[in-house]
């Protein structure tokens, strides 16, 4: 069953507006923080379990949930993920205890792992092929906007009105969502069914164990830093500026976003990348305000290209299998999310803040390596070995 042009773009901004609450949802306690650990007494440390715990079940979900959903309608899995996220959010402004809001941030990784992984890759059957293009750029532009608009709003309103406050609305955002995507998306059912077998098969691609060893070291080294950017800044700035100097980091991801989309070397703009981020997050801690304020702008121009570099190099090296590509980059991207909030944590609460942006200084650093490592040309036998594994996978 088809849908009119106009139904298939209204659901091209459902769905847009459907990854938008995921990724606020996912990444707000890095705005609240402070008073989540307040609020219940713990360390900023553990507080960072907020975002390690979603992320980690991102990367389970993601193929599970793909696997399961097997022949259902995608629309309807969406919705019932998209109720999820609602619930979440409401179960974390109700929590008297810091183990019921951990229960919310499982709901919030599971649903994660299952709206990416099949949404992010519906836009050619929504608008068709010739306006595909178009149509997935408006979709992961919700990426960067989460950072723009959802983070320092909900810090904002966090200040105003309490942490609680910003998840009960954002369950709000999510409920009304799921109701619109019923409304105007039309029955998906699916075009081929994930297996197993095609996800391992792509785990012995050369190309894809590189992409996934360069994912890991940039996106660790920004999340490693990212999650414990706020009590840095406090010491750095009044706390009443803080989300005016998230909303600039995350303007500057935007940019990061189209820029990296532009660029005809994704490669070579994920090398730049990953070494921005390393220089940034060593200079912050030795910075003033204006100078802390300048890093976050090339902070957010350098990780606003990241996720754009890291899921073209799947797409590049997995043609064949785009779903399957899909998959796997949301399940190591959330797992990499979690272990940098993880590792950050463990750094932060043994060391300090300033601590661990050095640590993801050094990870990018890493990453920038692998990346110039990767793009060196093969020798002709490796590449027909390549091209043979490739077909046999």
């Amino acid at each position: 069953m088809t849908a009119s042009p106009h139904p298939r773009w209204a659901a091209v901004a459902v769905v847009t507006v459907g990854i938008f609450a995921i990724v606020t949802t996912e990444i707000l306690p890095i705005g609240l923080l402070t008073p989540i650990a307040d609020g219940f007494g713990v360390s900023a440390g553990t507080a960072g379990w907020t975002m390690t715990v979603p992320g980690f079940v991102a990367a389970v979900a993601a193929p599970v949930v793909t696997v399961a959903a097997g022949r259902l309608d995608r629309r309807l899995v969406l919705a019932v993920l998209l109720f999820l996220l609602a619930v979440a959010g409401f179960l974390a402004a109700a929590a008297a205890a810091f183990w019921v809001l951990l229960a919310a941030r499982v709901l919030v990784g599971l649903v994660i792992g299952g709206f990416w992984s099949i949404g992010s890759g519906l836009a050619p059957r929504l608008v068709g092929p010739a306006a595909a293009g178009r149509a997935t750029a408006v979709i992961f532009s919700a990426v960067p906007l989460g950072s723009v608009l959802g983070v320092p709003l909900g810090t904002l309103v966090g200040q105003l009105a309490g942490w609680r406050t910003a998840f009960a609305l954002l369950g709000l955002l999510s409920l009304g969502t799921a109701a619109a995507l019923l409304a105007v998306t039309p029955p998906l059912p699916p075009a081929a069914v994930t297996r197993p077998a095609v996800l391992s098969g792509l785990l012995r691609r050369r190309g894809v164990r590189s992409g996934l060893l360069v994912t890991f070291l940039v996106v660790l080294a920004h999340f490693g830093a990212y999650t414990y950017v706020t009590p840095l800044l406090q010491d750095v700035v009044r706390p009443g500026v803080v989300s005016g100097y998230l909303l600039v980091y995350g303007v500057a991801g935007i940019a990061g976003t189209f820029l990296a989309g532009l660029s005809r070397a994704p490669k070579l703009t994920f090398a730049g990348a990953a070494t921005l981020i390393a220089l940034a997050t060593v200079l912050l801690p030795h910075a003033g305000p204006i100078g802390a304020l300048g890093l976050l702008v090339v902070w957010g121009v350098a990780y606003g290209a990241v996720p754009v570099c890291s899921q073209a190099w799947f797409a590049r090296e997995a043609p064949d299998a785009p779903e399957a590509a899909t998959v796997l980059f949301t399940a190591w991207f959330q797992a990499t999310i979690s272990a940098g909030a993880l590792a950050g944590g463990f750094v932060v609460d043994a060391v300090s803040a300033p601590a661990v942006m050095t640590c993801g200084g050094v990870a990018a650093a890493l990453g920038a390596v692998a990346v110039a490592r990767s793009a060196r040309p093969l020798s002709p036998s490796a590449a027909r070995s390549v091209d043979r594994n490739s077909r046999l996978s």
